[in-house]
């Protein structure tokens, strides 16, 4: 994709994220932000500009140690991508504007590149079980229309949008449930998350 990249990564309240890690008997909140903190590292290599939608102050707080930017906006996950996107957008009309979820503490910044790479036009990655989303582009000053929730790997593809499944594992295994965490591990998780999980590993 010969365009500039950004992209917008959604990170909801730490003490409503993750409710399905419940019985992970770990700090729910610490976990969540360990996970967006590492997902944000790996991608800024590959994207000119991350923006990270929180209404979170310890969000905003870890963002920050990164070099990375936040701002305020809508809580509701569709809502808060349209928001950074506008955002971003009005920044440059020309680029191509991507909504990467936060939840995926295994995600590797060459995996992400190739992703990326292969994407012609508006395009979005399927998740490990092929039914949601964890990464979505728009094509270079087009518009994003993310359809992000249950089904939303169905609701991209009818929307025009391009599926991206190649050698990127790491960017299609999100976090919802201890299941999907242990195998995260099994790929390596990134140096934040497995400091949380270290008392318990």
């Amino acid at each position: 994709m010969g365009a500039e990249v950004d992209l917008v990564v959604p990170v909801k309240a730490l003490e409503r994220a993750k409710s399905r890690l419940v019985g992970a008997r770990v700090d729910r909140p610490a976990l969540a932000l360990a996970f967006a903190l590492d997902t944000v590292a790996a991608a800024r290599p590959v994207a000119r500009r991350v923006l990270v939608v929180t209404s979170d102050p310890a969000v905003a707080r870890g963002l920050r140690a990164l070099g990375v930017e936040s701002a305020a906006g809508p809580e509701g996950l569709n809502e808060a991508l349209r928001f950074g996107f506008s955002v971003l957008r009005e920044r440059d009309p020309g680029s191509v504007v991507g909504a990467l979820q936060a939840d995926l503490p295994a995600l590797r910044t060459a995996e992400l590149a190739l992703a990326v790479a292969a994407a012609r036009g508006r395009a979005f990655c399927p998740d490990r079980q092929g039914t949601g989303t964890t990464l979505l582009l728009s094509e270079p000053g087009g518009p994003l229309e993310p359809a992000f929730g249950t089904g939303s790997a169905a609701a991209h593809a009818a929307s025009g949008a391009t599926a991206l499944v190649g050698p990127w594992p790491s960017l299609r295994h999100d976090v919802d449930t201890a299941a999907d965490l242990d195998l995260a591990a099994e790929l390596g998780l990134g140096p934040r998350t497995a400091a949380v999980l270290s008392p318990v590993c």
